[in-house]
């Protein structure tokens, strides 16, 4: 799927999302947060997709939050705000569920619901040249317990509260230390190292990325609302596999498997 502000490709085994908004610095519109969507939903539904990136178009920014100047059409009324909120929802809990690996390639701003959006991603890579920030407290607005939970997870309470507290632009290296995102790198360097870490994680095994995903998911709630039997069946599915045949027979050839997630 492929629309003017959502670019959607297939690679081989690679999935990529293009956020296509250059003039407003990728910033999202209602329609780009339901074609984004669908987007993700026509990658996962590809059986040989195996991982996503997910980057801005240009060199300005990732997503530089809401397209503000649609918002006099798309945030206009209570039923209005609404549907936009659930759009965004709806786009983040789907990308949030992917059941494969999803990388944020991240060069210049990305701040608000860029962020956001970035954290609903497995991996963060950044160029040097990024800057990050959630300016709600600049703007007086409220954001809800479930908002600020991903982030809580990701860089622990103490700079989650730095971050929403400041609401200030944070530098690459900054990012980097509170473990907001996972490499920072020349600007020059970033699309081709994140296009050869999807290619690297693409020829993995694709039951045991999908197992971890799944545990590491699970983890991240309650004890009580643990899915652990479903943890287990994947870890069973993956020994009972095809692949881990392959990758036995593999190592002892001294050769690269080839795994076809069976």
């Amino acid at each position: 799927m492929t629309t003017d502000q959502i670019i959607c490709t297939e690679d081989g085994s690679s999935g990529k999302i293009i956020f296509n908004n250059p003039q407003r610095h990728n910033a999202m519109s209602l329609e780009m947060w339901r074609d984004g969507t669908k987007a993700i939903q026509d990658l996962c539904s590809s059986d040989k997709i195996r991982c996503i990136s997910l980057k801005g178009a240009g060199d300005k920014a990732f997503v530089a939050g809401a397209d503000i100047s649609k918002f006099g059409k798309e945030r206009n009324s209570k039923d209005a705000i609404e549907e936009y909120n659930d759009s965004v929802r709806t786009f983040q809990e789907t990308l949030i569920k992917v059941p494969i690996p999803t990388i944020a390639e991240i060069n210049g701003y990305c701040i608000g619901g860029g962020l956001a959006i970035a954290l609903c991603c497995d991996i963060r890579i950044a160029a040097n040249n990024s800057r990050f920030a959630v300016p709600a407290a600049k703007l007086g607005l409220g954001y809800a317990a479930n908002g600020i939970e991903r982030l809580m997870q990701i860089v622990g309470p103490s700079f989650a509260m730095e971050i929403f507290y400041t609401a200030r632009q944070f530098s690459s290296e900054e990012a980097l230390t509170m473990g907001l995102v996972n490499r920072v790198l020349n600007n020059s360097e970033l699309t081709e190292y994140c296009d050869n870490y999807v290619n690297i994680i693409a020829n993995n095994a694709p039951l045991t990325i999908k197992a971890v995903k799944a545990a590491v998911n699970e983890n991240l709630k309650s004890y009580s609302d643990r899915n652990l039997e479903l943890c287990d069946e994947m870890v069973t599915a993956c020994f009972n596999s095809k692949d881990y045949i392959e990758g036995q027979a593999a190592f002892m050839e001294k050769r690269k498997p080839v795994f076809t997630g069976t």
